[in-house]
C-alpha cells in the first residue's frame, strides 16, 4: 500500500540552509495556493538555484535594491520579480538571513485546483503545460507583485505555503545550465528537474536581444 504524501507544512528550517542543497530538495514538494478563487496544489518539477553576491546571474549580485529587498530577509519567504514587462516569476528564500540567495520555481505538475489554473492559463492545450514555465506557472496560480515578501512558513491563512509532499529520490533529479541565463551566470549547472517529468520546460540557451539601430 503507498503511503498518503505528508501535508506537514516546511519549516524555515527546511529553507535556512545553502541554496544548492534546498532546490533540488524542492522537487516533489507541494506548493499550495490559496486565494478567492480557491486553493490550487502544484508538486515541484523543475526549479532553478541563485546564489546571491557569490553568482552573476542573481538578482542580488549587485547587493540590494527595493526591487530583490525580500532576498536579504529570513528564509522561507516569497519574491516575486516582474520581467520583461509582462510575467511575474515566483522564487523561495533560503539560506542565512543577509545572503540573499533563492530558488526559481521553473515548472510544476498541477495536483490540486485545476479549473482556477485552467481559467487563468487558456492558451494550455493540456493539464501539463499550465506550470510549464516560471511565467505560466504563476500565472496559474495567480502570482503577482502583491505576494512579494510573503511568509510560505507562516501558519494559518497564508496565500502560498509549502508542504513536505513526497520528495523524489536522489536517482531521479537532473542537473543542467540554468535556462536563458547570460555570462558567467549561464554556465552553472543549478538547474534541477524530476527526469522524464512531463511537466518539465524545455531547455533554452540565452540569445542576446538584438539593439535597435
Amino acid at each position: 500500500m503507498i503511503a498518503a504524501p505528508d501535508r506537514t507544512p516546511l519549516t524555515r528550517d527546511f529553507f535556512d540552509r545553502p541554496v544548492l542543497e534546498v532546490a533540488p530538495d524542492l522537487l516533489g514538494r507541494v506548493l499550495v495556493r490559496t486565494d478567492p478563487d480557491g486553493p490550487i496544489e502544484l508538486r515541484l518539477t523543475e526549479v532553478e538555484a541563485y546564489d546571491g553576491a557569490n553568482d552573476p546571474g542573481s538578482h542580488a549580485y549587485r547587493g540590494r535594491t527595493a526591487r530583490n529587498a525580500v532576498m536579504f530577509g529570513p528564509p522561507g519567504h516569497v519574491y516575486v520579480y516582474f520581467t520583461y514587462g509582462m510575467w511575474h516569476c515566483m522564487n523561495l528564500v533560503c539560506g542565512p538571513e543577509g545572503t540573499a540567495s533563492g530558488v526559481l520555481l521553473r515548472a510544476g505538475e498541477i495536483t490540486a485546483g485545476t479549473e482556477a489554473a485552467r481559467k487563468r492559463r487558456l492558451s494550455a492545450r493540456y493539464d501539463r503545460e499550465l506550470a510549464k514555465g516560471p511565467a505560466r506557472l504563476a500565472t496559474a496560480l495567480g502570482v503577482d507583485r502583491s505576494l512579494d515578501g510573503t511568509d510560505a512558513c507562516a501558519a494559518g491563512d497564508s496565500p502560498v505555503s509549502l508542504l513536505r509532499g513526497t520528495p523524489v529520490t536522489p536517482d531521479q533529479v537532473r542537473s543542467g545550465p540554468r535556462t536563458g541565463v547570460a555570462g558567467d551566470g549561464g554556465v552553472h549547472p543549478w538547474r534541477f528537474w524530476i527526469g522524464d517529468d512531463p511537466t518539465v520546460s524545455p531547455y533554452r540557451a540565452h540569445v542576446p536581444r538584438k539593439r535597435r539601430t
